[in-house]
This record gives C-alpha cells, sequence and structure tokens, in this order.
C-alpha cells in the first residue's frame, strides 16, 4: 500500500519517476510519484511496467498530507534526531561547564569567540554572563574590521611595523559562528561576511603555488562552515580546493581536527541546499569517507587522533547522525568522560563541551532560544599552589629529515621555576642561549610551535615539530600547558607526517 494514500484507495500502477517535477494533473488529482511532462523518461526499475502518471482523485487524510510535508521538505528544515551522550559523571561535565563560566568571567584574559560558542551549546546558561562576554567580543571584533579601501574593499589589519598580518580566517569565522548562536542571532554587519569571503581569497592567494591556504585548511574550513551557517553562498572553486585538499591528504600532521571541520563544512553546505545536486553528491561521499576514516582510526582505549582532537570526531558522528549506528560514538565519549581532568584550559574546555552536551557546530544554524536554562553559575577555578624552587630539564631539539647534517641540533640543560611550562622552559633557554629561537602560533589548542632554531614547520613539506618526553612519549598538551618534571628530558623534533 502506498504511504500518500489512505485506508480503502485503490492502489495505482506504476508511475515514472523522473528528474523533472510534475504540475497538477488535468482531472486535478496530484502525481503519485513526480512525472515527467511530455514523453515519460521511466526509472530503470520500472522496465516492463505500465507507467499511469496520476492516482485516482481522493481525499486526503490529514495524516497522509503530514506524511507528504515532511518528505518534501529539504533536509536543513527537517528537525534532527538528537544524540545523547551515554550515561556518565553528568556532575562533572556541569562542573567543567561552571568552570569555562568563570575563566569567561575573568576580565584580565582576552576574549576568545571558541569560549562564547562552548558556552552556548550547553543545556544550562548563565545569560546575563554570556551578554556581558558577548559585548567584549564586539568590542575587540569592532576596530579590527571596520577599515575599508578607496575602492570599496577591506583594508588589511596592518602590523606592528605597518606590514599587513595573516589572514585571520579562523578567529572571524568563530566569531561569525557566535553572532549566529545568539539568541535571538543579531544580523551581522555586512562587512564581517565581505571580510570572511575577503579573507578566503587572501588566504589561498598568499600560498596558492603550494595548493594550501596561508593560515591551514583548519581556518579555511571554519570560514567556509561560518559562511554557510550564515546561509551565505561560497563559490564553488573555494569548496573544490576543500576536496582536493582531503581527496590528497594534505591537511596537515593534526588531521583528525581538520578533517573534522571540513566534514562539518561540507555538510553544512549540502544540508543548505547552497551547492547543486550534483556537487551536494560529491559532498555526501566524502563525508561519509571521513567519517568511516575516523571510525577505523579509533584506539583501543576509544580515542580518536587524541584526547583533544576527539571532540572533533565527534562533532561529525553528531552531525551526520552516526551517533546513532557507529559503536565508535559511544566509546570515544566515553573515553572523553574518562579523561575530563585533561581539559583544563578555557580552549581545551571550550572545545569539548559542545559535545558532551551532545552538540556540533552544525547545530549554530537551527538554535532555538526558547526556554533555556539560565541556571549555570561560575565556578571559579583556584589558583595554582605555587611550587617553591627550581627545577632543571634537558632540552633536545632534533631535526628528522633527510637534508639535515645532524640529527641533534641542540643539547643544553635549562634551569627553570619548578612551575614552569614547556614554554616557560622554551623562553628560559632563548634567555640563556642567545642563538637558541622559536616562534609559535595560535590555535584553539594553545600556541603551536612552528619554528625552532630558524627552522619552520611547513605544511608543504609535510614536516611539523613534534613534542616528545624522552625517549619516545609524545606530548598530548599544548606547550603553554605541560609541566615538566625535574630532571625530564624534554625533545622538540623536526619529522614528517
Amino acid at each position: 500500500m502506498s504511504p500518500f494514500l489512505p485506508p480503502g484507495a485503490s492502489q495505482p500502477k506504476f508511475c515514472p519517476v523522473c528528474a523533472d517535477s510534475a504540475p497538477p494533473c488535468g482531472n486535478g488529482s496530484r502525481p503519485t510519484f513526480p512525472c515527467c511532462p511530455g514523453p515519460a523518461r521511466a526509472h530503470p526499475a520500472a522496465a516492463g511496467r505500465a507507467a499511469v502518471p496520476c492516482a485516482p482523485r481522493v481525499p486526503p487524510s490529514l495524516s497522509s498530507m503530514w506524511l507528504l510535508l515532511v518528505l518534501l521538505l529539504p533536509p536543513a528544515v527537517l528537525p534532527a534526531q538528537p544524540c545523547e551522550p551515554p550515561p556518565g559523571p553528568a556532575g562533572a561535565v556541569r562542573a567543567l561547564s561552571a568552570r569555562l563560566l568563570g575563566l569567561a568571567g575573568d576580565p584580565t584574559r582576552d576574549p576568545d569567540p571558541a569560549v562564547y560558542l562552548g558556552l552556548r551549546l550547553g543545556r544550562e546558561h548563565d545569560l546575563q554572563q554570556e551578554q556581558r562576554y558577548l559585548e567584549r567580543l564586539h568590542r575587540a571584533f569592532q576596530h579590527p574590521y571596520g577599515r575599508w579601501d578607496m575602492r570599496g574593499t577591506p583594508a588589511p589589519p596592518q602590523g606592528h611595523r605597518g606590514s599587513p598580518q595573516r589572514p585571520q580566517t579562523g578567529r572571524l569565522a568563530l566569531y561569525l559562528l557566535g553572532l549566529r548562536a545568539t539568541c535571538p542571532p543579531p544580523k551581522p554587519h555586512r562587512a564581517l561576511v565581505t571580510w570572511l569571503k575577503y579573507y578566503l581569497e587572501e588566504d589561498w592567494r598568499g600560498s596558492q603555488r603550494h595548493g594550501r591556504p596561508l593560515t591551514s585548511h583548519y581556518q579555511y574550513g571554519l570560514g567556509v562552515l561560518a559562511l554557510c551557517v550564515h546561509h551565505k553562498r561560497v563559490r564553488e572553486e573555494v569548496i573544490r580546493r576543500l576536496l582536493a585538499a582531503q581527496h590528497h591528504g594534505r591537511l596537515g600532521h593534526s588531521a583528525v581536527d581538520t578533517e573534522a571541520v571540513l566534514a562539518l563544512a561540507l555538510t553544512c553546505l549540502e544540508r543548505r541546499r547552497l551547492v547543486g545536486a550534483g556537487l551536494a553528491a560529491e559532498l555526501r561521499a566524502t563525508v561519509h569517507r571521513v567519517s568511516r576514516s575516523m571510525a577505523q582510526a579509533q584506539g583501543p582505549d576509544g580515542i580518536i587522533g587524541n584526547i583533544y582532537s576527539t571532540p572533533w570526531a565527534l562533532q561529525v558522528f553528531l552531525a551526520t547522525g552516526m551517533c546513532h549506528t557507529e559503536p565508535a560514538y559511544s566509546r570515544a565519549m566515553a573515553a572523553l568522560l574518562e579523561n575530563l581532568d585533561a581539559f583544563g584550559t578555557a580552549a581545551t574546555m571550550a572545545q569539548v563541551l559542545p559535545v558532551l552536551h551532545g552538540h556540533s557546530y552544525l547545530d549554530i544554524a537551527s538554535m532555538s532560544c526558547q526556554e533555556e536554562l539560565d541556571t549555570l553559575t561560575p565556578l571559579d577555578m583556584e589558583p595554582l599552589a605555587e611550587v617553591p624552587g627550581n627545577k632543571t630539564v634537558r632540552l633536545v631539539v632534533e631535526c628528522a629529515q633527510p637534508w639535515c647534517f645532524d640529527l641533534q641540533l641542540y643539547d643544553r640543560q635549562v634551569s627553570t621555576p619548578a612551575a614552569a611550562s614547556l614554554l616557560d622552559v622554551l623562553w628560559a633557554a632563548s634567555a640563556q642561549d642567545p642563538h637558541f629561537t622559536f616562534d609559535t602560533q595560535d590555535t584553539s589548542q594553545g600556541p603551536y610551535l612552528n619554528q625552532v632554531l630558524g627552522l619552520e614547520a611547513r605544511q608543504e613539506k609535510r614536516n611539523y615539530w613534534q613534542l616528545l618526553t624522552a625517549p619516545s612519549t609524545p606530548l598530548l598538551t599544548s606547550i603553554a600547558d605541560y609541566i615538566p618534571r625535574d630532571g625530564e628530558t624534554l625533545i622538540l623534533r623536526l619529522s614528517e607526517w
């Protein structure tokens, strides 16, 4: 029995399934299936069957009309079945949200749009505190993005010496996502969207001969996602860049994070029907392939990539609905709940909280402002107790690349206060030895080490600075969060991915 017919109606014969939608039939009835005007082009499965384009006119029931309406709605409008995290320490998750809220209330910290998103995608809120934080974000973003040149195009922000800064693609994208997550969402100034489109072009033009953005594919993917969430079309060439990078494995050493962001952006473009049917099919296939590879990359401990990239993989499972069918989802969620103490900074808390509350960044496009629980209270984090005395750390720099003449480039004992982080150790080394130089880049997971002793980690060369404790244990926290022990040996190794 056809679901389109009320009980008692006769079942019509086959109607050809075509690419064209059918107008009402001449007798006023509607086609049972989409029929072609003019010569019928039947589906191959209809071979040998009679084609009757229209069903007899029957009075539709309310239930059948509702079902037809649901089936015809675009996917972006259909309500998604939410995925609930498995039973776990709900009190600990709430405390993590409260701690992030406490950090957000610290006026000495620069406002971070990712922190705002972490608060907005939670189950409970402190609406007044969130509004104050949003106002701080407004002030932080108002000045850099208010400049235009004589041609009416964005004037790039200037560095300290008048030189253009690198495109801030990811940061501006997160701010635009934050605006959309506000209830009710304010209409962003047209200039902000124009700035982001400008950055997407400048970001790519800066290093297009290498087939990658000047910043990273991670930031580039965030830019596309932010435009999509605001229902802004993206040029097909921009989308093709992301597809090519994913297909050819040019996403960098933190591939799980980057692939997840790209998968969210591609899913958004397809769901919100911002691309044609042919490209949409490519996007679905790519996202499915990425989701499967993430599930297959899961370790026996449930972690995908590392503990900090696992939340990004879970966002993909949530956004695609694989959380209902993929066993890797529940195992990865359990791993996060068992390792909540690893998320001790504002950046890492903001990264993990959305998935702990069953949300991905894609949910921002359909957020509802009704009945938000204004019940969360900030929990101030206790300051770290000062550890008296000093410690000595051995700092080793190695180059594992074939073009390096020596494997070991640096080996020194560095003295620091006992509570110093790895970043503090690097600063102490540069103070003790003027020849020791390093440079970092801000990321969502904290400072990223991209240059040591003049050797820069470059995506086009597929290398990065690997952080290890002797003899070969990788560090899973940022250089600002890791606290070395007295007598520990730290290895900075330029490695390939």
